[in-house]
């Protein structure tokens, strides 16, 4: 499961998310100034982002800029619910 992306650094990889981020953002019809307002995060700090002059966004705002922009599902994907492991599964049949 190794990749490419394992060899870049954390920040490099946040100001890609940044500018995908406005990407999606604009794709989807949204003014930084809407995002804005539907997140509560200042415009200077979403287009710190996505301009990828700012590597410290939070998780939280993050979720703003998600939520903003309807895409908050999406953050499933980072880390997808784990299925039931099999030995979980054996010990709860051997119960019964």
């Amino acid at each position: 499961m190794y990749s490419e992306l394992y060899e870049k650094p954390g920040s490099e990889i946040i100001r890609e998310l940044g500018k995908r981020y406005s990407d999606y953002r604009k794709r989807m019809g949204y003014t930084q100034k809407e995002v804005a307002e539907k997140s509560g995060l200042s415009i200077f700090t979403i287009s710190s982002f996505e301009n990828g002059a700012s590597t410290g966004i939070t998780l939280a705002s993050l979720i703003k800029l998600l939520r903003a922009i309807d895409s908050l599902d999406e953050i499933e994907k980072l880390l997808p619910e784990l299925p039931v492991s099999p030995r979980a599964l054996f010990k709860k049949r051997s119960k019964k």
